[in-house]
C-alpha cells in the first residue's frame, strides 16, 4: 500500500480523542461518476487526511487516518457514495500503522 508508514496500531489515543486509520477498496459503479472528487470532499469536511485513486480493476482505493467518528462517518459515506454511483461493496481493514499525509488527496 502506498504511503503506509510507522506510527502506532490501528486505533491509538491522542488527548482524548482516539485515532484510526484504514485501507478501503470500494467497488462497482465508482469511476467516471465524480466518486473520488466527491469522496476526497466529504474526508476534508470530516478533517481526515489519506488519498483516493481509482485501479485499473474498476475498482477505487482509499486510505484515510483521523478521530474514529470521522473515519466512521466516512466509511459509511463510502458505502452510498455520490449520485450516479452504485457500491456494491466495500471492503475495509484497519491498518496497524498511521500514515502521515498533508491533507486528503485524489491521486493516480
Amino acid at each position: 500500500m502506498p504511503g503506509n508508514g510507522a506510527g502506532g496500531t490501528g486505533t491509538e489515543g491522542e488527548g482524548s480523542k482516539m485515532k484510526k486509520a484504514v485501507h478501503l477498496l470500494i467497488s462497482g459503479r465508482v469511476q467516471g461518476v465524480f466518486y473520488r472528487y466527491t469522496a476526497q470532499k466529504v474526508a476534508t469536511r470530516l478533517g481526515l487526511a489519506g488519498w483516493i485513486k481509482n485501479l485499473p480493476d474498476g475498482r477505487v482505493e482509499a486510505v484515510a487516518v483521523g478521530d474514529v467518528a470521522a473515519v466512521d462517518d466516512f466509511i459509511a459515506w463510502c458505502r452510498e457514495g455520490p449520485p450516479g454511483a452504485r457500491v456494491e461493496g466495500v471492503v475495509s481493514h484497519v491498518l496497524d500503522d498511521f500514515p502521515e499525509y498533508q491533507g486528503f488527496s485524489i491521486t493516480y
